[in-house]
């Protein structure tokens, strides 16, 4: 890369993953914070609320990208990340379950992933964007990594609204590293590996490769929203405080980690990939099996857990990858941009119902929907073709 190119690589790929940090950081300890609040003995409230980011999220992620077509990146990008920023600010300030739902769908509404791809593209030559869009990717899974261990660390020392304000100041940090790091691109030039185009759709949405693929991510996003409403509650049970619940989450994602590095090396050694992907697809079901039957079992509810992260983490590293390389050449940004609205999707809906069986019939109920999703998912994967094969890990970020 030249100077320019790494400075705005650096640039992009802080500010996306300090704003994935906002969204993935209030996961583990929000259904417990928000449920003392008014309104918050709704469960279907709760999920509604958890999961309300990802439907504005969903909506907004194509056109946002579009827009900054039409009025240039940075003005979109530093609208969203505004908008974010206001978002956390009503979170913050929440005194019920209504102006939190508020809060969370104006979190959602700065949608500028598409924005900062664009410009990463508009900023970068061809024969380095991989390494761009990999350096945006990999920031993505820190983010959540760093998140979910610091969230309960965070929520003793500052408290949940304290967390909203650390993200609204994170945002507002964003706006001044991409004035002050990234540079102005001289033209702005639509890219087929990064942005949607209108064309492109019907082609995308047409492929039966893709639409196993969409269909995945949207469950895996789904099951992970329901997880974290129940879990905590799980936790809580076996009281164990919240202050301690990332000790859990430390031990369980370097152990889910230390698992995930040789799936993934196997996935790509001996035509594998497929059998890999779809046995990881299975151990997701098994995962939420045990962690239904855990009951007040420290042990197996930390191995389901165990189980579930690692699933979590091979599939999450191997899907956009998967998308990139069954699209059409000239229609990849199309294919990510639909994959990254369905990925926003499956929080919204996911949490959303398991918010409603939670207070309706119960967390084996909410275990069930996610073991319902995933072995349709697991049926679904089973006829998928297999690309050829190439280092999944490093290609899996272009996202």
């Amino acid at each position: 890369m030249l100077p320019a190119e790494r400075r705005a690589t650096a640039g992009l790929a802080l500010v996306y993953g300090l704003r994935m940090l906002g969204l993935f950081v209030i996961l583990p300890v929000f259904a417990l914070y928000v449920s003392e609040l008014p309104g918050g003995e709704s469960k279907t409230m709760v999920g509604l609320a958890l999961g309300a980011y990802g439907l504005t999220q969903a909506l907004l992620q194509i056109p946002f990208g579009w827009w900054s077509d039409r009025i240039g990146r940075k003005p979109v990008i530093y609208f969203g990340l505004l908008l974010f920023a206001a978002g956390s600010a009503v979170a913050a300030l929440a005194s019920n379950m209504h102006v939190m739902l508020l809060g969370r769908v104006m979190q959602g509404a700065g949608a500028i992933s598409g924005a900062v791809l664009a410009l990463t593209a508009d900023l970068t030559r061809e024969q380095v964007r991989t390494k761009a869009m990999a350096a945006i990717g990999m920031t993505i899974g820190f983010s959540f990594v760093v998140s979910i261990v610091l969230a309960p660390v965070l929520a003793q020392w500052l408290g949940v609204p304290g967390i909203f304000w650390m993200t609204a100041l994170l945002a507002l940090g964003g706006i001044g590293l991409i004035a002050l790091l990234v540079p102005n691109p001289a033209t702005q030039k639509a890219s087929a590996d990064t942005q949607a185009r209108r064309k492109d759709f019907a082609r995308v949405l047409k492929n039966a490769d893709l639409l196993r693929l969409y269909l995945g991510i949207f469950v895996l996003h789904a099951v992970l929203m329901s997880v974290f409403l129940v879990v905590p509650f799980q936790l809580q049970d076996m009281e164990i405080v919240s202050k301690d619940h990332w000790k859990v989450y430390l031990s369980v994602m370097v152990a889910s980690i230390v698992l995930m590095v040789p799936l993934v090396v196997a996935a790509n050694r001996g035509g594998k990939l497929k059998i890999v992907f779809v046995g990881v697809i299975a151990l997701l079901v098994l995962a939420q099996l045990v962690l239904a039957g855990a009951g007040h079992s420290f042990w197996l509810l930390a191995l389901g857990m165990v189980a579930f992260f690692t699933a979590f983490n091979v599939l999450e590293a191997t899907l956009p990858s998967l998308v990139s390389r069954l699209a059409p050449p000239d229609a990849k940004g199309t294919a990510l941009g639909v994959y990254s609205s369905i990925q926003f999707l499956g929080p919204a809906l996911g949490a959303a119902t398991a918010g409603f069986l939670l207070q309706h019939v119960g967390a084996q109920a909410v275990f069930a929907f996610g073991v319902v999703l995933t072995l349709v998912w697991l049926v679904v994967a089973l006829p998928m073709r297999t690309p050829a094969a190439r280092r999944e890990l490093a290609s899996a970020t272009q996202r």
